[in-house]
């Protein structure tokens, strides 16, 4: 039995801080009837991709800030992508801006959500490692305030277990990390789903962009190869707000090559054939775990965050 699934990579063009979840699904369901004219059986969409990049505003007001937010997916705006699974069969992964009450506590967070074809959520992701600061920095041509308005999820990284194939999901900045990659490895995913919305510039370094366009690349084709699975990144780019994203989205296959990639910085569709078979070579020679990890020489990976120098006078 073939496990190929055609995949699409469904870039978005930027969204202004005026445009409105409605006319923002809509072009994300013109990118979902795209895919159905080439076959996408899945589609993944960016991180925040209902609205702008808004941790680049320093807001105090809570009510404005949680305009931003999502309280229920799916909502009255965002039922047409629901609609769209159904009526294409395509399930897909969407990220946004979560506010959810627990226990009586709200929390708020950077999330990402896996659709089935039938249009139910069957996984979530929430956001780990969150970049920036929380106050305002007069320093910054502008702000990056994930740590003001996310928490960190308390949870590891997730290996989905009630889809049809190992299934992972990471955020943006989690890319960079490649215990990121190694966790959802170690439960033997096959695909991770990543969004992304990355400044074409940082404010704080002389970093030219295209190098900072090779960092992107380069964190999710190691991720992708060292372990042995297909990585399927997707970003908002283009000039938001006059603040410009960088695109670059990308269909990744195990051996960490590009087999698919986005062009420009608007709304755009990449599709490929992704083979889960292609996932079998890696883990099964180079990185079978089982066999050649070593994790008695690993313990610094979880006993410390920051870097500690060796002790070299004793």
């Amino acid at each position: 039995m073939t496990r190929t699934i055609t995949v699409g990579a469904a870039q978005l063009g930027p969204i202004q801080r005026d445009e409105d979840r409605v006319a923002v699904v809509r072009r994300l369901v013109a990118l979902m009837e795209k895919g159905q004219t080439r076959g996408c059986q899945f589609i993944v969409f960016p991180e925040l991709a209902l609205t702008t990049f808004f941790p680049r505003y320093y807001m105090e007001d809570q009510t404005e800030i949680d305009e931003w937010f999502e309280t229920s997916i799916p909502s009255n705006s965002t039922q047409p992508l629901f609609d769209a699974a159904k009526r294409y069969g395509m399930g897909f992964h969407l990220g946004y801006a979560e506010k959810v009450e627990e226990q009586g506590v709200v929390h708020r967070y950077n999330t990402a959500i896996l659709v089935e074809s039938s249009g139910n959520v069957i996984g979530k992701y929430r956001k780990i490692h969150l970049p920036g600061h929380a106050e305002f920095d007069p320093d910054r041509a502008f702000q990056h305030l994930e740590k003001r308005y996310f928490e960190d999820w308390r949870s590891r990284f997730p290996g989905m277990e009630n889809v049809r194939w190992p299934f992972g999901m990471c955020i943006c900045n989690d890319r960079r990390w490649p215990e990121t990659f190694r966790v959802m490895g170690l439960q033997g995913v096959e695909m991770v789903a990543l969004g992304y919305n990355t400044p074409t510039v940082n404010s704080q370094s002389d970093e030219a962009p295209h190098v900072r366009s090779f960092h992107n690349l380069l964190s999710m084709q190691a991720g992708a190869y060292q372990n042995s699975t297909w990585v399927i990144g997707v970003a908002k780019a283009g000039d938001e707000d006059g603040h410009e994203l960088m695109g670059g989205s990308a269909i990744i296959a195990p051996s960490g090559e590009v087999v698919a990639q986005c062009i420009t910085l608007e709304d755009e569709l990449v599709v490929a054939d992704c083979d889960l078979d292609l996932c079998h070579f890696g883990k099964q020679t180079v990185f079978d775990f089982a066999r050649h990890r070593r994790i008695e020489h690993y313990g610094l990976i979880t006993e410390q965050t920051g870097v500690v120098l060796p002790d070299t006078e004793h």
